[in-house]
């Protein structure tokens, strides 16, 4: 039983995962300085917020685990949340029927989140919610202000479908064609 619900998370969480870049890129300190100007930090913080989104992501659940560290239930209520995220939302993919009545995909998100409000409401930590919400929120920003983004280009280039297309080791693109018409 217990290999098929740890080979179920492992399956559930692999694409999940698979957009996570290396820690070691993500905390690279050497990349880290002041943007030039205000256009400078709004590219850094969009093309950051899309390069590390699952890093960002798994940061500010750490941070929100910390902050009902000291609410023991309220942290297994939420943990079983989750497992209803990752099997009635993020690994389905049939349709899912209740009462034989099929449930939207949007049905299905709006549930989920007023069972997570009321689980909130329910061990009265919404305070921490926000308060350790509101932190990770301000560490992703200023992590993605100051973080460069001039090595993300070439490694989103390598990464691409499309790569064949943005490479340029073919040649010079600016010569004329070659043959007749």
């Amino acid at each position: 039983m217990s290999q098929s619900v740890s080979s179920f998370f492992k399956e559930t969480t692999k694409p999940l995962t698979s957009g996570r870049r290396p820690w070691s890129v993500f905390l690279d300190l050497t990349l880290l300085n002041l943007p030039s100007s205000i256009h400078d930090t709004t590219t850094r913080i969009t093309q950051n917020f899309f390069h590390f989104s699952v890093n960002y992501s798994i940061i500010l659940l750490i941070i929100l685990s910390l902050s009902l560290l000291y609410h023991p239930l309220v942290l297994i209520a939420l943990f079983i949340t989750l497992i209803a995220w990752l099997s009635l939302y993020f690994s389905r993919e049939e349709p899912l029927s209740v009462l034989g009545y099929q449930m939207s995909d949007w049905m299905v998100l709006v549930v989920l989140f007023v069972v997570d409000f009321l689980v909130v409401i329910w061990g009265g930590v919404f305070q921490n919610f926000v308060v350790g919400g509101g932190i990770g929120v301000v560490l992703m920003f200023l992590h993605a202000g100051l973080r460069s983004t001039d090595d993300l280009v070439a490694d989103d280039i390598e990464t691409s479908p499309y790569a064949n297309l943005l490479s340029d080791d073919d040649g010079d693109y600016n010569a004329p064609p070659t043959g007749g018409l």
